[in-house]
């Protein structure tokens, strides 16, 4: 071992040890502890055995049913798991989980574990025939849904196994759209064997979908670590604590919403959810539990702040050390108004499915460089490729290439990202400014020539952000009969506010180069986006106007 790879390692563990997840304990209970994790390694299986053994009566989870301790948690996915077998389920089986943020998500994803079968997260925003796409492609055994998805699953999921996971009182049944004879989960927990099974010979997959904001949603396939390593890249920039409190507002579906699942295991966190994202509703729940950390997407941040302080400052959020973000740009201007409003607490994490993660800016590099990416974790390399893979200067910008231990295993139905010397493609180009921030530009099958001239919307789009009277703004390029390509903006003034064409037009030129001024602005009541917040540009270029 180098000394490089010491020193690297040295540094984890201080990171594992700063969150306070290794605490003195009763030594039956540490044997006990250890013989879980030594049986199950370090899964969702073993985090909530281990936490039933040391913190048995701490709430594992809240959401609108009430509380569960992680000793209530762990009995439940024990029984779910048992049943999920006697059902036919079996070790590497794949199972599709179509769920809100709620107690059905957590159990089932952890029965999955306990059993080494693979869960498949769908979008609980995807049309019906994209459903039943995902569902003839990835071939899994079962399907675990929310009932109000009924008929969206149903066609995909006519020759599987079905379970419901949450249902309304009184509304399990047919004329809801769901298969009468589709049981819920509640029905197996409470028959099922309490007692723990058999540890697979191997540990399941993860697949998360892409947004699909550039074509069909692909499975991006992850193997569960073997190590806490992963994790403590994270730890080391948004500093999660042990046995603390994390609101997750994010689509737990999506890689963010997953990732703080994934972050409060080893922690023994508490996890406060939500079915459906209510920005009042998100900061009353906070108060109320007392939640430490908040993960949103940036558009939900947008719906707060959108509140109005004297709404915001009803609600006690003195507990709140970190708002964690990811899942599409974050404008600077939000971020700074975002911090201005609760502290410099905000957290921005820019990855994507494939990569996981390559940069965390954090309220330090938020407030010197509004609308950074921030710096790399530990254990994490960002380097900037030109097109034949040769690494540029830093100022001079290029694509976005990335290197650490959760990088996906490759598309469920065959393919992946470029790969440059072990380096992985974000599909984004980007900029380091002096301090060794990055910035990202754009996509880099965004890029237009107009005039000569290279340009990104991302530019434009920050800038736009920026102006006081805009809400939002998304820029695509068009055809331009004197330029070749041109930009053109769509904007969503703020509530109320009028705004001129050949104004904002006026603001870009002032700011920016000439080539870079949209060539027609439209203004609209809001920007098309998907559940994680992501601005569909496929459907603004289908626009009439475009």
């Amino acid at each position: 071992m180098n000394v490089q790879t010491v020193r690297y390692k040295l540094h984890v563990a201080k990171t594992l040890l700063d969150t306070g997840m290794i605490e003195p304990v009763r030594p039956d209970k540490a044997v006990r502890a250890l013989s879980a994790l030594r049986r199950w390694g370090p899964t969702p299986a073993a985090a909530y055995a281990g936490s039933a053994i040391r913190y048995p009566h701490r709430a594992a989870i809240v959401d609108e049913r009430g509380t569960l301790t992680f000793e209530e948690a762990h009995r439940r996915t024990n029984a779910l798991a048992n049943e999920l077998a006697s059902e036919g389920i079996s070790e590497q089986d794949g199972v599709a989980i179509m769920c809100r943020n709620h107690r059905g998500f957590v159990e089932a994803t952890v029965a999955c574990s306990k059993l080494g079968a693979s869960a498949l997260y769908l979008n609980t925003a995807f049309a019906g025939p994209q459903i039943t796409d995902v569902l003839a492609r990835e071939d899994p055994v079962a399907v675990i849904y929310d009932e109000e998805f009924a008929e969206l699953v149903r066609d995909g999921a006519a020759s599987r196994m079905r379970f419901i996971a949450w249902s309304e009182p009184g509304a399990h049944g047919a004329e809801h759209g769901a298969h009468p004879s589709d049981p819920l989960l509640e029905e197996l927990i409470a028959r099922g064997d309490t007692s723990d099974p058999s540890p697979p010979a191997e540990k399941g997959r993860v697949v998360i979908l892409t947004s699909g904001t550039t074509g069909a949603p692909k499975g991006a396939a992850r193997k569960q670590p073997d190590s806490l390593e992963p994790v403590a890249a994270l730890f080391s920039k948004i500093p999660l604590r042990a046995r603390e409190t994390t609101m997750i507002a994010a689509p737990m579906f999506h890689s963010w919403g997953f990732a703080h699942f994934t972050l409060a295991l080893p922690l023994a966190s508490t996890l406060v959810l939500r079915r459906k994202f209510d920005p009042e509703d998100t900061l009353r729940a906070c108060a109320q539990h007392r939640a430490t950390a908040l993960a949103l997407v940036p558009v939900m941040l947008q719906r707060i702040l959108d509140l109005g302080p004297e709404t915001i400052v009803r609600y006690d959020l003195s507990a709140l050390k970190i708002i964690a973000l990811s899942g599409s740009a974050l404008p600077g201007e939000m971020a700074t108004r975002a911090m201005d409003t609760f502290g410099e607490i905000l957290y921005n994490l820019y990855g994507s499915t494939e990569v996981a993660w390559a940069t965390i800016a954090t309220p330090e590099d938020l407030r010197a460089a509004p609308g950074t990416a921030g710096r790399p974790p530990i254990g994490t390399v960002v380097k900037l490729l030109d097109a034949d893979g040769r690494e540029v200067p830093s100022a001079q910008g290029g694509r976005i290439f990335v290197a650490n231990e959760m990088m996906f295993d490759g598309y469920t139905g065959g393919g992946g990202k470029e790969i440059v010397r072990g380096l992985m493609s974000t599909g984004d180009v980007g900029h380091f400014d002096a301090g060794g921030r990055l910035f990202v530009d754009g996509r880099d099958d965004e890029m237009i020539v107009s005039g000569g001239e290279n340009v990104f919307p991302r530019e434009v789009e920050d800038l736009l952000a920026d102006h006081g009277e805009i809400e939002e703004a998304a820029v695509v390029g068009v055809n331009d009969k004197e330029f070749g390509q041109r930009l053109k903006a769509f904007v969503v003034p703020r509530d109320g506010i009028k705004l001129d064409e050949e104004q904002i037009k006026a603001y870009v030129k002032q700011n920016l180069a000439r080539y870079k001024v949209p060539r027609e602005i439209v203004f609209l009541a809001e920007l098309p986006r998907n559940a994680t917040g992501k601005i569909l540009k496929r459907e603004l270029h289908k626009h009439p106007k475009t």
